[in-house]
């Protein structure tokens, strides 16, 4: 896999995260103790020089007491064509394209795009409830393990899983897909 966050993305995901911390009047070492990322990622992330996984967005999410869309900047006053979070040379791409966070969830919509062998890695280890796929066109194979499950296009499918797992477009052929991320929000994280 390749590609990552584009660069106006990574350095506005730094200084919104930098403003979290400093909120809730967190040191970069307790804020790493809190997400298990460590110091220097945390850093490295803030000051825009760090391309983060979601899974590590994730963890910082929690261990500031929010939310991975809530950092993008995802929900109410977003831009209504979302926000970039993924993308590569190939032209596969991710889009959050909206977010609602409550106190127990956040429910995150996607839209995704894989052309060729590119494929994403996702699962961050915090507990999920699940994810919903739509396929649109193409052939999505979700990979859990040695688990294969393949939704073809007008399909639909659901991935309910705490482990890491890959999403790739069938035989290389290319998948257009939009997914509906829950993510349970954790206990006792903030304050």
């Amino acid at each position: 896999m390749t590609g990552g966050m584009r660069p106006a993305v990574v350095a506005q995901l730094g200084d919104r995260i930098r403003a979290a911390r400093q909120e809730l009047d967190l040191s970069v070492a307790a804020l790493a103790e809190r997400s298990d990322v460590s110091r220097r990622m945390l850093t490295q992330i803030e000051l825009g020089q760090a391309n983060p996984s979601v899974s590590t967005l994730d963890r910082v999410a929690a261990g500031l007491g929010t939310t991975f869309a809530a950092l993008m900047g995802a929900g109410e006053g977003a831009a209504p064509d979302g926000i970039e979070v993924w993308s590569t040379e190939n032209g596969s791409w991710s889009v959050l394209l909206d977010a609602i966070d409550t106190e127990q969830l956040s429910v995150e919509t996607w839209k995704w795009r894989l052309v060729g062998a590119d494929e994403r890695r996702g699962g961050s280890g915090v507990p999920s409830p699940g994810m919903m796929i739509h396929v649109i066109e193409g052939a999505l194979e979700v990979v859990i393990g040695t688990d294969v499950r393949v939704i073809e296009a007008g399909g639909s499918g659901r991935v309910v899983t705490d482990k890491e797992y890959v999403y790739r477009a069938r035989d290389g052929q290319g998948a257009v897909f939009t997914s509906v991320a829950l993510q349970s929000r954790a206990k006792g994280s903030a304050g």
